[in-house]
């Protein structure tokens, strides 16, 4: 198989694939060192939402649930995420290829549209991965409580405008910046013991 080749050889570092020697999901380590980034894989909060294979576990597992098109997979990571993170088609239907590729799906066509439906193979190899489905279902519901609410949009918004206003371009005392220095770690303080 000339694509999975392809990925192997190039772009499979870090990330799961299943090719001979290790399974499906398994997460290979990068050349030189270990996993990457920030607390989703990488320095973006919602664009890093899934690491790499991911998409690949949670789109078995979406399939298992129930045959889906690849418009309703999409939906139902968009809805999983309460609306703040959908993968675009461009990583999804690249995906559901790879995935019947592999024989872990299979795709009926309807229309224009393709079904897929999870094989044996599918559920053998999701089955593996049920710790990965966990840990993944679980960090898309803690993302949707990281995003700040309204009144904590306003609040940050009011204080970065008065300090800006405050230290626009004029003298400051001494006594003056201490005590903006000291009611800022205050509130570091108390927002840090909440």
């Amino acid at each position: 198989m000339r694509l999975f080749n392809h990925l192997k050889d190039h772009h499979c570092e870090g990330r799961r694939f299943a090719h001979p020697g290790h399974g499906f999901g398994e997460r290979h380590e990068r050349r030189g060192g270990g996993r990457i980034g920030g607390p989703f894989g990488g320095p973006g909060r919602m664009a890093r939402l899934l690491e790499h294979g991911d998409l690949k576990v949670l789109t078995l597992h979406l399939i298992h649930e129930k045959p889906r098109h690849g418009y309703e997979i999409i939906k139902a990571i968009e809805d999983l995420a309460g609306g703040a993170y959908a993968p675009s088609p461009g990583v999804v239907y690249p995906t559901l290829t790879l995935l019947e590729d592999l024989g872990l799906v299979t795709s009926t066509t309807e229309g224009t549209r393709k079904r897929f439906s999870i094989t044996e193979a599918g559920i053998q190899a999701l089955a593996e991965q049920q710790g990965e489905v966990t840990t993944i279902l679980t960090r898309i519901a803690a993302a949707q409580s990281y995003e700040p609410t309204p009144a904590l949009i306003r609040a940050t918004e009011n204080l970065k405008t008065a300090l800006r206003l405050k230290l626009a371009g004029k003298a400051m005392a001494v006594e003056t910046a201490r005590r903006i220095a000291d009611l800022l770690d205050e509130v570091a303080r108390k927002i840090e013991e909440l």
